[in-house]
């Protein structure tokens, strides 16, 4: 190998020169790292430069041909996925080649003149990917006088002709016995022809037998005719996204699918992905509309392994669980993945969606009502797994779409309804108002509640330091990582305690909306039967919900993420059987996928930030078999976050309407998105100075300050960050519990003295306050004071023992002391 030369220009991998084009500076990012890569070499040619190559990365341990017919872009060939989508005609491993034939001083042979004497078959990747031949100069009058009849007049092969290319390929190899056809034309060529031998076989099978006299008993329930004609798209699709609107029926129409395919193409073996809530609710649907037996995969990684080999037809497993045995799937080869709630591989660079896209079988079926939450990336993530080539390369399809300012930021979206036609081959969506003569209506209302005191005091707390934030962010024109973390929790925090203070600190319970949701449910409950579905994102909320149900003897089920999947199944019988259980609580783990139609109200104790979620929680009850009008009941904390955040959620409902549901072609987002923001949360300024409180206020104590509990609590600042319950695979995590506030705006430097002394005079005074409740409390015997000394055990003398998270907590409260009787001292 020879040594990299590193000295050129960098170009910019985040920001597009102004000098280039799109594809000008993708090129140039690869010729950039090739040219510092260490890869390896073998010459498997015939030539010194006009020849294949196998290149090999050592770092991932994958190997690609290339082959080289020419020193600039264009006629080479790769078999990475990168060149195959790109278009550049151009990739890593080519420029790599080239770079080290420059480095080698090769040129005098790239001057020789190589004539390739054999004719040959190869795949044109683009928009549309061809067959091209490329005519040799041996038996040249033969080879064109043969390919008349397949080829048309570009020398690409016609439609028509496919079925017929091994007559072609056979009788080439006649004329010129070096003739040859490329492993990924052969592959594309039979690809092509299943297709249209699998669409044919649709087409017949509907027309001999009529549509509704096929789908007589292939599943045990009548199917309505827009659920018959999605099986339908989904079988002359072979990998479809289906992406009804929640509650149209996507799992029995991926059932019938199914059912379709083992009939009449022999298939047997069916991989369902799901998230860990729904394994069993699959496998009850499939087990009530089907006859067959289902495997749930779980167990430790030795008895999953020995599951794949079981003779179910259908298997199903959650995502955590398929990110990590994606080996195990493909040695599996299922015939068929139904990937539900598919927006779980939405972040291409998350591991779950990079291990779950290289599962491979030759059909898929990919379910989820929201394919596009909040960014155009999420669509083009998912669309990956089902045609790579459909959207083709990222950089290309965002450069086609995204509107953005002179400084580089995205600021809106173009060209929207191109995209939904780009994908209707493979893609069919329907709304619910376009069926509504099949579903009851819905009705949907904000109630807008007080907060106490408490919680306003501890809401400005957090939104002192969001406005410091942004006016920092104002004059800098960006914020460090830090303090868009310290942004983020303090936004969530914010959100928190519009529910409850208990959310934040479990020794104070400050609140309206649980008052407010019983008066709510006294209501509903003078009408008999009635069933209510309650959430709130937060466990502790629900939790609260859940103590007042108890002193109530309301008879509730209740879902969170500590449930255990197996046990869901009873839950959810039980709210549907027992006619005395009027109430199903549950956080966003019940959002997804859970069948709760048997209820008829909707109640949101809060607003996610995501509006696909808020639209999934309501999708439980107003689906397909709910026979009652459904209402929707949203609480919303006056004068808080949670009627800003009504703003944020209707941009992303915007984008989402542009590209599925025939919205305005444009989506202008008028400021950068967290510009944006910002100024919609300093819009909450003069208005939180017009504080009114009820009348029947509580009392104010150790107002805008958290009590300590004396418990050793953490923060989890990624899931504050994006205010979800779940990780990364997909599984559910326990709620996030919060020690202090105040301490996440240690460290601000921008406000004013005022605000300083009165923030050191606040967190005294708090100090000295708990010291003597602490001393009270040891004078009383509620505590042990041993439990607070220690004795060495050289010397024997006694110690104070405190226990504190860890080094940097002593330093942070030596600093404030230091600081407060500074400013005693000062002034």
């Amino acid at each position: 190998m020879s040594e990299k030369n590193t000295s050129e220009k960098k170009v910019s991998y985040y920001r597009k020169p102004q000098d280039m084009s799109v594809d000008d500076w993708q090129i140039a990012l690869r010729k950039q790292f090739a040219a510092e890569q260490n890869f390896e070499i073998q010459n498997i040619g015939d030539h010194q430069v006009y020849s294949d190559f196998l290149v090999y990365n050592p770092k991932s341990g994958k190997e690609y041909k290339v082959a080289i017919r020419d020193r600039e872009t264009g006629l080479n060939f790769c078999n990475c996925p990168d060149f195959t989508v790109n278009r550049l005609g151009t990739c890593k491993h080519i420029e790599f080649l080239l770079h080290e034939f420059r480095e080698r001083k090769y040129d005098h042979y790239w001057e020789e003149k190589i004539n390739m004497p054999y004719s040959s078959v190869s795949l044109k990747y683009g928009n549309e990917r061809k067959i091209f031949l490329r005519v040799g100069s041996e038996k040249q009058e033969e080879i064109k006088e043969l390919a008349s009849d397949f080829f048309d007049n570009n020398n690409f092969l016609k439609p028509e002709a496919y079925g017929f290319f091994d007559v072609f390929y056979k009788q080439a190899q006649k004329i010129d016995t070096g003739f040859r056809c490329y492993p990924d034309a052969m592959e594309h060529i039979i690809s092509v022809r299943e297709d249209n031998a699998r669409k044919k076989i649709i087409r017949d099978i509907f027309e001999k037998n009529g549509e509704s006299e096929y789908f007589k008993g292939l599943v045990k329930t009548e199917l309505y005719p827009y659920q018959k004609d999605g099986v339908v798209f989904a079988l002359n699709a072979g990998r479809v996204l289906l992406a009804d609107d929640m509650g149209l029926g996507k799992t029995i129409q991926a059932i019938t699918a199914t059912e379709v395919y083992v009939r009449e193409f022999g298939i047997e073996k069916v991989l369902i992905i799901c998230p860990t809530s729904l394994k069993y609710q699959w496998k009850n649907e499939i087990e009530k509309f089907t006859d067959r037996t289902v495997r749930v995969i779980e167990g430790p990684l030795n008895k999953r392994i020995e599951q794949y080999g079981s003779d179910e037809l259908y298997k199903i497993i959650s995502y955590g669980a398929a990110r990590n045995d994606s080996e195990y799937i493909n040695s599996m080869a299922p015939d068929l993945v139904i990937l539900d709630e598919a927006q779980r591989i939405k972040n291409w660079k998350t591991k779950t969606a990079q291990y779950i896209k290289q599962i491979s079988s030759k059909y898929t079926i990919v379910l989820t009502g929201t394919p596009l939450e909040n960014k155009l990336e999420e669509l083009h993530s998912i669309v990956e797994y089902i045609d790579r080539y459909k959207l083709g390369a990222l950089f290309r399809f965002l450069s086609e779409h995204q509107i953005k300012d002179e400084g580089g930021k995205v600021i809106g979206y173009q060209n929207l309804h191109n995209i939904n036609k780009t994908l209707d081959d493979i893609m069919i969506r329907r709304k619910k108002q376009e069926i509504l003569q099949q579903l009851p209506e819905r009705a949907d209302n904000n109630i807008f509640v007080d907060m106490t005191r408490d919680q306003r005091d501890i809401h400005k707390d957090y939104y002192k330091i969001v406005r410091r934030l942004v006016n920092k962010w104002r004059k800098l024109g960006f914020l460090p990582e830090d303090d868009r973390k310290r942004l983020m929790i303090s936004l969530n925090c914010m959100r928190m305690v519009c529910d409850s203070t208990y959310i934040l600190d479990q020794e104070t319970r400050h609140d309206k909306k649980i008052d407010e949701l019983f008066v709510s449910l006294e209501d509903i409950f003078e009408e008999e039967n009635e069933k209510v579905v309650i959430f709130s994102q937060w466990e502790r909320m629900t939790r609260l919900v859940a103590r007042e149900l108890e002193k109530r003897n309301i008879k509730y089920e209740y879902l969170h993420g500590g449930v255990p999947s197996q046990k869901r199944k009873d839950l959810l019988d039980n709210f549907h059987q027992d006619a005395d259980c009027r109430v199903f609580l549950s956080t966003d783990a019940g959002g997804v996928g859970l069948n709760l139609q048997c209820a008829s109200i909707v109640i949101n104790l809060d607003l996610p930030w995501n509006p696909a979620v808020l639209e999934q929680r309501i999708g439980r009850v107003h689906r397909l078999g709910q026979k009652n009008f459904v209402r929707v009941i949203n609480y919303i904390s006056k004068y808080s976050i949670e009627e800003r955040m009504l703003f944020v959620l209707s941009f992303k409902q915007n984008l989402f309407g542009g590209i599925f549901d025939e919205g305005e072609d444009v989506v202008f987002m008028e400021k950068d998105k967290f510009k944006q923001f910002m100024e919609s949360i300093e819009k909450m300024t003069d208005e939180e100075q017009e504080e009114i409180y009820s009348e029947d206020e509580e009392g104010i104590t150790e107002t805008g300050l958290f009590k300590d509990t004396g418990k050793k609590e953490t923060i989890d600042s990624s899931a504050l960050l994006t205010g979800e319950g779940f990780d990364e695979a997909g599984e559910e995590k326990e709620e996030v519990s919060v020690a202090s506030g105040h301490g996440l705006s240690t460290g601000e430097n921008q406000q004013s003295g005022q605000e300083e002394m009165q923030e050191l005079f606040t967190q005294g005074i708090g100090f000295i306050s708990k010291l003597g409740t602490a001393i009270n409390n040891i004078r009383s015997g509620k505590t042990d004071i041993s439990t607070f000394v220690d004795k060495d055990p050289e010397t024997g003398r006694t110690h104070l023992k405190i226990p504190v998270e860890n080094e940097e907590t002593v330093k942070n409260a030596v600093n404030m002391l230091g600081s407060f009787f500074n400013a005693f001292k000062n002034n």
